[in-house]
């Protein structure tokens, strides 16, 4: 802090602007998952989320309707599974990894429109949110620290 003066006012407001638009968060995502569109349009989310992580940790847990590419596969899958037409959302374990900011950049390169979701599988978890598993839907129950406290006790 000492050695780098403070972005102005200005700067900061377009860092920031900027970066919403590569960046979207768990709850953000849920709300598209389960909000209906407007009447007379299709469905669902009008994006594709992209779980990047190993088939591993897929196994484990994934969030229900993403489409699994690890990220070393990106370059290779990426056309035979997704539509350039449509944005891709990507994400990977959780705020240590990286791996969904490598698969965005695989999609950028190959002409997608590309977000990382921020958290990652571990803040979709811990938000309790439904994720799927081979023995079928699992939830738990939301972590205080990530969720309004009004949001879980239901005061």
């Amino acid at each position: 802090m000492r050695t780098t003066a403070p972005a102005t006012p200005a700067e900061a407001a377009a860092h920031f602007r900027a970066s919403l638009r590569f960046h979207t968060d768990v709850a953000d995502v849920a709300a598209a998952l389960t909000t209906p569109r407007e009447p007379g349009t299709p469905g669902g989310p009008d994006f594709v989320l992209l779980d990047a992580r190993s088939s591993e940790s897929w196994d484990q847990g994934h969030i229900p309707g993403a489409v699994h590419l690890p990220t070393a596969l990106v370059p290779e899958r990426a056309a035979a599974l997704l539509d350039k037409s449509t944005p891709v959302v990507t994400y990977c374990w959780g705020p240590g990894c990286n791996g969904a900011t490598r698969a965005a950049l695989a999609l950028a390169e190959l002409g997608y429109q590309v977000r990382e979701m921020l958290g990652g599988f571990e803040y979709w978890v811990r938000e309790g949110f439904t994720y799927q598993t081979p023995q079928g839907p699992a939830r738990r129950a939301a972590d205080a620290l990530t969720t309004p406290v009004a949001a879980v006790c239901g005061c």
